[in-house]
């Protein structure tokens, strides 16, 4: 039957070229009317409407370096969003000049999760990549950051990855390097005009900015929240942040340049706290029938507590652990918000309703509770999850199973409620100091560009959720509770899969998130400072990079 079709295709054909050469100029002129060709555009122009781009500067952290699969890496410089609005600042008519960033010159990075430089020879490891097989970032291997060579003085990209607002003021970010400068950031020092003695806000300011983007003020907010909200990061003072922001912004005001500002965004709903679930557990029936005689014990002291001593039932509840045979048993935490039982379970010690034996055994469980749906786990959770703390006893001590994970793999929701507090504090002291900065100078030089709607839409909020999160009034109006965002045609998702917008970290952008940021940055300052800059179009740039 094959064989049949082609003969008559083939015998139509025949029969049409002759035809066809009898025709062949009629049809060309009946094609070109029909059908005209696209004319040359020629090249791309704009307008730079009141702004000056003359000299663009960029000042923030990691965000801003383009920092990305847990490392800065050439090409993810390369990617920045600064570097990528520079680009389009540079077309014809808007007047921008060259855009130059220190560059770190390494195709891997360093990896500071991975690494270890404390063991001989020290274990260097570079950005990540997402291994098919394991479905899971792997790190390559990396590079030591090293001095900038460049010209220091004509670079326009002060993007240092991991500082705080008040590093942009401090000369002890760029040195010295000893455990006694705890401000002290390499990748500042690196590019230092004076290390020790220089800031990054007047190496800034030296260049005589015209223009500016300011994305500063996430590393307030996520060095609590990548710890766990235990404490060793502590989140900003609002006050401290008010008087650093204000003099930052103030001193870029004063020198003439207008400019964006740009708020954090919504931490909690980054992939790096919603990549590994709260019940991530698989357990058989041999494994559940140990760990449930192994909890026994601890499930009628609670029950004591509330007949003999007036424990909440519902607390009581709460606490108790039973595991099932299935694939999603919750993780064993500590939470801290919760009740000391110690006392309690002293009293029924002292009632010789338990022995001192029994008593000990209670003692790591007096906080601990099975992780719920509220409960955040940070990604670097997921490397440890059933770690075995007793090889001598193989089994015996499983974190996260059989022994409670700490406060820092973990963000409760009362932890999370801190995060979400700071930050809309904080981007509300941002909006107030955009404000007023502009009614003291009786001019709009800087505009807000409010990152908060794009990472509503993105995460498939609804309203309701967007309130509890405390975002903005454009994000509440933006949810739309349907997960992903559609940009000229194409769908996005708020993950590190292949059409998804971060990097491997699970905290950065990769490329076609970082464009994704300059392209709604270029629609904010062309609508503040009536320039024309052309838009980014996203689908040239690379998602994730994967290994076998």
């Amino acid at each position: 039957m094959k064989n049949i079709k082609n003969i008559l295709l083939y015998t139509l054909s025949l029969s049409l070229i002759g035809i066809a050469c009898d025709t062949e100029d009629d049809l060309i002129d009946d094609r070109k009317t029909d059908n005209p060709l696209p004319t040359d555009p020629g090249p791309l122009t704009g307008s730079r409407g009141s702004a000056d781009f003359s000299n663009y500067v960029s000042l923030g952290n990691s965000l801003t370096a383009g920092f990305m699969d847990g490392a800065l890496y050439t090409d993810g410089q390369s990617n920045s969003f600064p570097a990528l609005l520079g680009a389009q600042l540079q077309i014809q008519g808007v007047g921008g000049g060259s855009f130059s960033q220190p560059d770190i010159n390494a195709e891997n990075g360093f990896n500071a999760t991975f690494s270890n430089l404390s063991i001989n020879p020290p274990l260097i490891m570079g950005r990540t990549e997402l291994s098919l097989s394991l479905q899971a970032p792997v790190p390559t291997e990396g590079e030591l950051p090293s001095p900038f060579t460049g010209d220091k003085s004509s670079l326009n990209n002060f993007g240092v990855p991991g500082i705080q607002l008040a590093q942009l003021l401090t000369p002890a970010t760029g040195g010295p390097d000893n455990p006694m400068n705890p401000a002290y950031n390499a990748l500042y020092a690196r590019f230092a005009t004076a290390p020790g003695t220089s800031t990054i806000l007047g190496d800034a300011l030296a260049t005589n900015p015209t223009f500016f983007t300011l994305w500063i003020g996430s590393a307030d907010v996520l060095g609590y929240a990548l710890t766990g909200g235990d404490g060793s990061i502590p989140l900003t003072d609002p006050g401290s942040f008010q008087a650093n922001y204000g003099t930052v912004l103030g001193q870029l005001a004063g020198s003439g340049a207008k400019g964006v500002a740009i708020t954090i965004p919504p931490v909690v709903l980054i992939p790096f706290f919603r990549a590994v679930s709260y019940n991530p557990v698989p357990l058989d029936q041999a494994s559940v029938d140990i760990l449930n005689v192994g909890f026994a014990g601890f499930n009628t002291a609670l029950d004591a507590i509330v007949a003999n001593l007036g424990h909440s039932a519902e607390d009581a509840a709460r606490r108790k652990v039973m595991y099932e045979v299935a694939e999603d048993n919750p993780l064993l935490i500590i939470d801290e918000n919760l009740e000391d039982l110690s006392g309690k379970f002293d009293l029924l010690q002292g009632a010789g309703a338990i022995t001192e034996q029994q008593r000990a055994a209670l003692q790591p469980f007096v906080k601990a509770r099975p992780a719920e749906p509220s409960d955040l786990v940070p990604l670097s959770t997921g490397a440890v999850i059933g770690q075995d703390l007793n090889p001598a006893a193989p089994g015996t001590a499983l974190l996260g199973i059989s022994v409670p994970m700490d406060d820092e793999y973990i963000l409760t929701v009362e932890e999370q409620t801190e995060i979400i507090t700071a930050r809309a504090t904080f981007n509300g002291i941002i909006e107030g100091l955009v404000e007023a900065t502009n009614a003291g100078i009786g001019a709009n030089n800087i505009v807000v560009y409010d990152t908060q709607p794009l990472f509503a839409d993105l995460a498939g909020l609804t309203s309701e959720l967007a309130v509890q999160l405390a975002l903005s009034q454009a994000a509440q109006d933006t949810a739309d509770g349907v997960l992903g965002i559609e940009v000229d045609g194409f769908n996005y998702t708020p993950d590190f899969s292949p059409n998804g917008l971060f990097s491997t970290d699970g905290i950065h952008p990769n490329p076609k998130g970082y464009s994704l940021v300059a392209k709604e940055l270029i629609e904010v300052i062309n609508a503040g400072f009536g320039a024309d800059i052309p838009t980014i179009d996203l689908v040239p740039f690379r998602t994730i990079i994967t290994a076998p």
